[in-house]
């Protein structure tokens, strides 16, 4: 039976939901043509982004001499986390956040008007999103955070070429989890699960996301 009050995947489908941000390969699968008397019966060939779909960004993304993949041990992937509502539609701003009882190594997690107007899983990149401001980013930085994630395909505004949020926190050992859909989650405190694929010295990866409490 299980043992937790509720449980939330809360990754995006590739190639349907997930939103390719301009300039990098889109997700696509392929059914290889296999021998008639091969044993097995399908075998799919996929192409895409370490940075497709839910993923995860390792500091090597953004900073010279940053870690990769393969400089973490798997528990650094299970954590405490709170998800956030954010009720401004423009920015996650420090004004929604000073007063939050954040713990060192908390992940967070941003529910935004991105999830709730179903923004994060329309398969096209706009423009206007809810993003992060610097002034977010730091204060994640004071408290010592181990983890932030968005509901979107990136944490900077898309006229941020700089990607200062990115380098904010990726550059302190804060890693970034992008294109999450929190829409069915209830703001509070969970444990989130959010394996990256085993990759020997990439810089990110696709990830399959949950919370349960």
């Amino acid at each position: 039976m299980n043992k937790y009050e509720a449980i939330y995947d809360i990754s995006v489908w590739l190639g349907t939901e997930s939103i390719d941000y301009p300039g990098t390969p889109p997700f696509s699968r392929e059914l290889i043509e296999l021998p008639k008397d091969s044993a097995i019966n399908k075998l799919s060939k996929f192409v895409m982004s370490a940075h497709s779909g839910t993923h995860l960004d390792f500091p090597a993304h953004f900073i010279p001499g940053g870690k990769h993949i393969d400089d973490y041990p798997a528990q650094r992937f299970i954590l405490p986390a709170q998800v956030i509502g954010i009720k401004d539609r423009q920015a996650v701003r420090l004004s929604e956040l000073k007063d939050l009882d954040i713990k060192p190594g908390d992940a967070l997690l941003f529910k935004t008007d991105n999830s709730i107007s179903g923004r994060c899983v329309s398969g096209v990149f706009c423009e206007k999103f809810v993003y992060m401001l610097l002034e977010a980013a730091d204060f994640c930085v004071d408290k010592k955070v181990s983890l932030v994630g968005l509901d979107y395909g990136t944490v900077d505004r898309y006229e941020d070429k700089g990607f200062p949020v990115h380098r904010k926190l990726l550059g302190n050992g804060i890693l970034i989890l992008e294109s999450i859909n929190l829409k069915e989650v209830p703001p509070g405190r969970y444990t989130l699960f959010c394996p990256p694929l085993k990759i020997k010295g990439a810089e990110g990866s696709p990830a399959r996301a949950i919370l349960i409490r």
